[in-house]
């Protein structure tokens, strides 16, 4: 009741369908997602624009509203409540798991010209072919290696659930406020499958139609400060998630080549945290290798593939 939630729209994992407390918080959670927007920056393409070129985003059709300012002359306290409310519960609990992090840049040359060729074959089915489904299904490749960070743990830290399917939580912005929609399947889903899916649950985010059964259960969770212009950041864990990622905003910087010439690179930088109870950091770098591996050579996806 203080949170106005409909329980017919919660899926319970009681005995019978019942809808207990923690099916409430992980509902309210990911109607809140305290994290960045998914909408993954476009880099400029080859050659380098000029440095006062502004990469277009490719999850978005226009920029976001400008933020409104508000000038105060005198002190003014207002009851936290609604959205922001759940918010704070959610990130209360989230921070009693033992963070830890781990970055790396990535090196997306490769990538870049991929998509620039495949981005006319996927208009032509009527699909926007953005960054965000490579990452996504390299994620999901990774999370085959390494089941352990597709995992769910229990409140008491006595069960560890491994996740047979990888639905992939990705945080977006709405007019209602940050939400964690859930791509579900990915690792049964081709690149064009998935990107026509993320641009669905936008549509749905964007006019707030987003339901419970799209903002629940999923396993692991991706997001990105880069649409709004970071490079590193501390993602926080979303229970019973044991790891979270985020991706940073991509640039084009010098590089050396394998011949030790100075090139344009395109680079992005991520982080990720995971749950300390679980995951050591070798078996997080092992995996942040492979995912990365897999988009400097988009290519060797391929080998992968089912």
């Amino acid at each position: 009741m203080e949170n106005n939630v409909n329980l017919s729209e919660v899926g319970g994992s009681g005995r019978d369908g019942r809808v207990l407390k923690e099916d409430i918080l992980h509902y309210l959670s990911r109607q809140t997602g305290a994290i960045i927007p998914p909408s993954s920056p476009s880099p400029p393409l080859s050659p380098p624009p000029s440095p006062s070129s502004t990469p277009s985003s490719p999850q978005s059709s226009s920029p976001p509203p400008p933020p409104v300012v508000q000038r105060f002359t005198e002190d003014r306290s207002v009851v936290i409540k609604g959205v922001q409310k759940v918010m704070s519960r959610t990130m209360s609990a989230s921070l009693l798991v033992p963070h830890f992090g781990y970055s790396d840049e990535v090196d997306l040359s490769r990538l870049v010209s991929l998509r620039r060729r495949l981005q006319t074959h996927a208009e032509t089915r009527g699909v926007k072919l953005s960054y965000m489904p490579f990452f996504l299904k390299a994620l999901s490749l990774a999370l085959y290696e390494f089941p352990i960070l597709n995992a769910h743990l229990d409140d008491r830290c006595e069960s560890l659930t491994y996740k047979a399917s990888h639905d992939i939580g990705v945080a977006m912005d709405t007019p209602g406020g940050l939400v964690v929609p859930v791509l579900r399947g990915i690792e049964r889903l081709p690149l064009l499958a998935i990107a026509a899916e993320l641009s669905r649950l936008q549509s749905r985010g964007r006019a707030g139609a987003l339901g419970a059964a799209e903002l629940s259960g999923g396993t692991f969770t991706l997001s990105n400060v880069g649409s709004i212009g970071g490079t590193y950041t501390h993602p926080v864990i979303l229970t019973p998630e044991v790891a979270i990622g985020a991706l940073g905003k991509i640039q084009v910087l010098p590089r050396f080549n394998e011949r030790g010439e100075v090139v344009a690179a395109h680079i992005m930088k991520v982080s990720w945290s995971a749950d300390h109870r679980v995951l050591d950091g070798a078996t997080v770098s092992r995996f942040s290798n492979l995912w990365k591996s897999l988009l400097e050579e988009p290519a060797s996806m391929i080998l992968h593939l089912a």
